[in-house]
């Protein structure tokens, strides 16, 4: 089968966006398919094109085994939600150009958000006569909506009418989650049009090892409790209510310490937090290669993935959590719904409420103060739950089983 994944963000650009992609790619190749990517040049997530790229409009070139198209984009840089439309604009127009350089095809995937994405992708679709297939990683305008980062109710508008548009004329929609399935199905899809193509992990890169000595010796982590987190430092993660979490085992475990790995919006504004709660258990490792996510996992005993108090969360499963199970790394669960259930169901770490200092903070003491026995069932159930059902192999199976049908 050829397949074509029309995608605004790809390596070496880190991010889950990213991974899916490329993992997911490069599980086609693996079972016998050809794969073509088209995405933009790198800009993700400080806004700046590499000098490699710069000044280019469109390059092709091998990643990994995987034909890459990449084509222009006006990066956008920390500011308005108006700015990043722009440069979601000038991706979904310049990639029109990059669909039309992979020749013939039998299946589009285009990755959402970006919503508009999907209009390029349908045209491509309609023109080389190729199957569409919208991938629904997150609810596109309701999310920014109630996140508050649109306010406009006229463009809220025309999202939904575009949005209710792609998901009619898709020929198959794929969501991230079930909580996003029911939703388009809520939306007057017919169930058999739609399933579910989670996050998943590359389990034979994440995998339990040794504490990586350099970690051990940079961060000073011998003889510490580590709790860490690793990934976008962004308002929807609610990461000020870790660091008022912090600030409490602070007073009564001084052992505890946390690593925070990533880049982002919000990075300014945790880093004064820090400072303003005087913060000396708290290290901030900055933008991590993925490469170099295995090394913060082999030092953590607990990873946190946070969450804040928004109903729409309920829906969401966020990738953060399956490399450190597949790591087997207890996971500290920040949130509710489909998530906390995966966690408690599968006895593969625990839960708190959202946005709430004083249950993130008992959780982290249970953490702490928790059996061994119990921790490392923990780790064996995180291990076997990542390799028996959100390995990409298996994933990617069932992706072929859903787009091969008639």
């Amino acid at each position: 089968m050829r397949i074509v994944y029309l995608c605004q963000h790809f390596p070496p650009e880190t991010g889950a966006p990213q991974i899916r992609v490329y993992e997911v790619s490069k599980e086609l190749l693996a079972q016998g398919h050809d794969i073509q990517v088209v995405t933009a040049f790198p800009h993700h997530p400080h806004g700046i094109i590499p000098d490699e790229y710069k000044g280019k409009k469109y390059e092709f070139e091998m990643w990994d085994d995987i034909p890459v198209h990449r084509t222009w984009i006006y990066p956008s840089k920390k500011g308005t939600f108006w700015k990043r439309l722009v440069s979601y604009f000038s991706f979904t127009f310049s990639s029109f150009y990059g669909l039309m350089k992979t020749g013939k095809v039998d299946v589009i995937i285009v990755n959402s958000p970006p919503i508009f994405l999907g209009l390029t992708g349908l045209i491509g679709a309609k023109l080389k006569g190729a199957k569409f297939v919208f991938n629904v990683a997150d609810v596109w305008p309701e999310s920014a909506v109630k996140l508050g980062l649109v306010k406009n109710k006229m463009f809220i508008k025309l999202a939904e009418i575009l949005e209710s548009f792609l998901y009619k004329h898709s020929w198959k929609i794929a969501t991230a989650t079930d909580g996003i399935k029911s939703y388009i199905i809520n939306h007057s899809q017919p169930e058999e049009k739609v399933f579910v193509l989670p996050n998943g992990v590359n389990t034979n890169f994440f995998y339990p090892q040794e504490k990586n000595v350099e970690f051990l010796e940079k961060y000073n982590l011998h003889e510490k409790f580590v709790f860490s987190y690793g990934g976008n430092l962004g308002y929807a993660q609610g990461l000020e209510y870790i660091l008022y979490a912090a600030k409490q085992m602070q007073e009564t475990v001084p052992h505890a310490h946390f690593l925070i790995a990533g880049a982002g919006p919000e990075e300014e504004k945790l880093h004064k937090l820090k400072e303003e709660l005087g913060l000396q258990n708290t290290t901030f490792l900055g933008h991590l290669p993925l490469k170099e996510m295995p090394k913060l996992f082999s030092v953590s005993d607990v990873s946190i993935v946070p969450l804040r108090d928004i109903q729409l969360f309920e829906g969401a499963r966020p990738s953060k959590i399956f490399p450190a199970a597949s790591s087997a790394v207890p996971v500290l669960y920040c949130g509710k719904g489909e998530s906390a259930n995966i966690i408690t169901q599968n006895n593969i770490g625990l839960v708190a409420q959202p946005e709430n200092v004083d249950s993130i903070s008992e959780k982290m003491f249970e953490f702490v103060e928790m059996q061994v026995n119990d921790r490392n069932a923990m780790k064996e159930n995180g291990r076997q739950l990542a390799m028996g059902e959100f390995s990409w192999t298996t994933i990617v199976k069932e992706l072929l089983q859903n787009i091969t049908q008639k």
